[in-house]
């Protein structure tokens, strides 16, 4: 474990700059970063367990005395998925929270697009697929649908007009509205009992593909009012695992999330040691 090592990925911006610069989506090379900033988050702000995640974050959990240390170890990262089993098939699901008999309580599936976009009502019929899927076999499963989008400007060089998403007044193409509109009704299940083709946290994000913005969520869409916004989509996963996990199962301790010691060695200087931005968001410490 070297003391200076510090994960890629750990602030939104440099997964998002990855998925927009990747110049093939083989082997998912566009948005694999994602799954670890995904990752990562879920440790240092939703207060899980490093060894509870899929892929395996490069954190490793120390407690003593009582306090839940964080520690930074590159040796430890594994980037492989979890397979789930569904009702009807398996499901490879990017990032995965499994706890220790349970089973798995949070999963995120992320999707990433960066042309065709009059195309993408027909990915509908597999994120309702997927969502039923999984739910038919854990309808605890708190499951979240994450869509990331290219802002490819019109007027750039070499872009199809099917593979433009961002029109020259600076607003996002009908095609991309009505997905938007569409994804409002796979969102918001939040009792066991609820409709089990909807998840529990959709976000839906356009991420600027060139220029000085490069790799930043494009302003203004969805509007300050959607539900679909990215900056919603971690806080409603939390709250609706506490309302299904830790609220129900009062007496059972691993189901609840933990806080980490400010002094651990990951937290301790984070963003001086990163050389760049810190997370763009609250470790969970107390």
């Amino acid at each position: 474990m070297a003391e200076d090592f510090v994960p890629g990925f750990l602030p939104l911006g440099s997964a998002l700059r990855e998925f927009v610069s990747a110049t093939s989506t083989q082997g998912q090379q566009h948005i694999k970063p994602f799954h670890k900033y995904v990752a990562l988050r879920l440790v240092l702000e939703g207060g899980f367990r490093p060894d509870e995640v899929t892929p395996h974050p490069p954190l490793r959990l120390v407690t003593r005395g009582g306090r839940n240390r964080l520690e930074f170890d590159a040796e430890i990262e594994d980037g492989r998925e979890r397979t789930v089993l569904g009702g009807l098939k398996s499901k490879a699901v990017d990032v995965v929270v499994c706890k220790d008999g349970v089973g798995p309580v949070v999963a995120v599936s992320v999707k990433g697009t960066g042309n065709a976009f009059r195309n993408l009502t027909n990915r509908m019929e597999e994120a309702i697929g997927d969502s039923t899927n999984v739910h038919l076999m854990y309808p605890g499963l708190v499951y979240g649908f994450l869509h990331l989008l290219k802002a490819n400007r019109e007027g750039t060089p070499g872009l199809a007009a099917n593979d433009i998403s961002v029109d020259a007044t600076g607003t996002v193409v009908p095609a991309v509205q009505r997905y938007h509109d569409v994804l409002l009704g796979l969102a918001g299940r939040r009792l066991v009992r609820d409709d089990y083709t909807r998840y529990e946290a959709v976000a839906l994000a356009m991420v600027e593909s060139s220029g000085a913005s490069k790799g930043a969520v494009l302003p203004g869409f969805p509007s300050a009012d959607s539900p679909l916004l990215l900056t919603h989509f971690f806080t409603t996963l939390y709250a609706t695992y506490d309302l299904r996990f830790p609220y129900v199962g009062a007496s059972i301790a691993s189901l609840r999330r933990l806080e980490w010691d400010a002094d651990s060695p990951a937290l301790t200087g984070l963003s001086d040691r990163a050389g760049g931005p810190p997370p763009d968001y609250d470790l969970r410490t107390g």
